[in-house]
């Protein structure tokens, strides 16, 4: 399509030029993206409401004032992440300085999704202008108001260093048919796999930041009430529509049953006795997924919750108490259903993480440190946290990405960045004196007994391993 080709051939365009090199040109960005958020906030937060039913605080937190953050920090950092990093070099290549330095990659198309649709899309877009980069950003078709501010603001703000494609899958697939120097993706499985299909026509890098079944361990050693409130806010902020919600949780019997009791206290403490009335419960983005939502439900067993209203596309949250074979149990649920599932223990837990793809995120409350050990050494995910569910995106040194089946390549703060960059390695060696002559042709034996001294690893005594266990935060 004509938009999507115009699009790239512009952005391609600014950045061989040069402009987008200099540091200034990249603070620059980032401040004309602070300035639209906190100028354009207003419009951006009703077009939320208007997608998703959210409230201005809910949005002010995880959307526009989350990118706002995203944007200050990396600003304070970005010119010392920027400097040159020396590297040692051996005495086989010396005299000479090495180090690695951070290049831009070129055009960057961003693919953002509908249930953030201002944090994935801009907060990605971040990393993309400090990095040195221009963009062609795709907001989702999904959320219609806010692709329209994204659509409108975006260019006023950060014209020439962005540009937007708005419309559907033909759209899409028109962008994907350019040539990209890095495309990051946001969004399910399925259209991910299009995606790298894509992709790999130009040999072009992705990130793909997708989702799966996040789970959730509670002991018996946990305060339950506070436990219960934090899983609930996790579960049910946005309605349940985030990548990295508790998507079931585990305990044993006893646990649950107490668990259960706590968190239909903690949803009216949140949302109150009827959270169809609270202007802090939000809605399901579209009749598909309210129907796919229903669907998972009335396929279970439904303990509290369960109401619903498709006409204004309201789900209540909803506590279910599902057999392993029900279907909630097998796919994402991306929606206000919260699955209880008894387990003996935590071994167990362990495996039945462990027989799944490798979750984007898991929730271990407990205070024991055998408990977060057999966790932390015996399964495998995009993050785990102990004791709150969905913060670690809060913290921007820490790295945001899946594993597996939940994604590839990571993002925030410097791993933004780096995901951005190239980290071009350099060389310098002077020409006197020329060391090289001594491993020139014609070989002798007197080079070739240099050449194996030099070139042969260093030998000595073996290191006997260590006895001792590794410590970790768990204990």
């Amino acid at each position: 399509m004509e938009s999507a080709v115009t699009a790239v051939a512009r952005s391609r365009e600014v950045f061989n030029s040069g402009a987008s090199r200099p540091l200034k040109w990249r603070l620059e960005q980032l401040a004309n993206l602070r300035s639209m958020l906190s100028e354009r906030g207003e419009d951006f937060a009703d077009a939320l409401h208007q997608d998703l039913g959210k409230h201005r605080t809910e949005s002010e937190l995880t959307e526009i004032g989350f990118v706002a953050g995203e944007a200050a920090h990396l600003e304070r950092h970005l010119e010392a992440w920027l400097r040159p990093k020396p590297v040692p070099v051996p005495l086989t290549a010396q005299p000479a300085k090495a180090w690695t330095q951070l290049t831009p990659l070129g055009v960057v198309l961003i693919i953002g999704p509908w249930n953030y649709p201002v944090q994935l899309t801009l907060a990605p877009l971040v990393g993309a202008l400090g990095a040195g980069n221009t963009a062609v950003l795709k907001p989702s078709e999904h959320a219609p108001a806010t692709s329209a501010m994204l659509s409108r603001w975006v260019p006023e703000y950060l014209g020439g260093a962005v540009e937007v494609v708005t419309g559907g899958v033909p759209e899409a697939a028109a962008l994907l048919a350019e040539r990209f120097d890095h495309i990051f993706f946001t969004g399910g499985e399925s259209a991910a796999r299009a995606v790298m299909r894509a992709a790999a026509e130009h040999l072009t890098p992705v990130t793909l930041e997708l989702g799966g079944k996040s789970p959730v361990y509670v002991d018996g050693v946990s305060d339950i009430g506070a436990t219960a409130k934090r899983i609930a806010w996790g579960r049910f902020m946005n309605a349940g529509q985030t990548c990295v919600a508790p998507d079931y949780v585990m305990g044993t019997p006893a646990t649950l049953e107490a668990l259960e009791f706590a968190l239909v206290k903690s949803i009216a403490a949140l949302f109150g006795d009827d959270p169809s009335t609270s202007d802090s419960y939000g809605r399901i983005i579209d009749d598909r997924h309210f129907g796919r939502l229903s669907a998972l439900a009335d396929g279970s067993t439904v303990v509290h919750g369960g109401q619903r209203d498709a006409a204004t596309r309201y789900f209540a949250p909803t506590i279910l108490r599902p057999s392993r074979d029900d279907a909630v149990m097998k796919e994402e649920t991306f929606g206000p259903l919260l699955p209880l599932v008894p387990v003996a223990g935590p071994d167990e837990a362990a495996r039945m993480i462990n027989a799944g793809p490798k979750p984007l995120a898991l929730y271990v409350f407990s205070r024991d440190h055998e408990v977060r050990r057999t966790f932390a050494e015996g399964t495998a995910s995009g993050a785990l946290c102990y004791g709150v569910p969905t913060a670690h995106l809060t913290v921007p040194g820490l790295p945001f990405g899946g594993v597996g089946a939940s994604g590839m390549g990571a993002y925030h703060g410097e791993h933004s960045l780096r995901t951005f960059s190239h980290e071009r390695s350099t060389l310098d060696k002077p020409l006197w004196p020329d060391t090289l002559e001594l491993i020139y042709p014609p070989y002798g034996k007197a080079k070739s007994t240099l050449i194996r001294a030099i070139a042969a690893p260093a030998c000595g005594r073996r290191r006997k391993p260590s006895r001792r266990k590794p410590r970790g935060p768990w204990g």
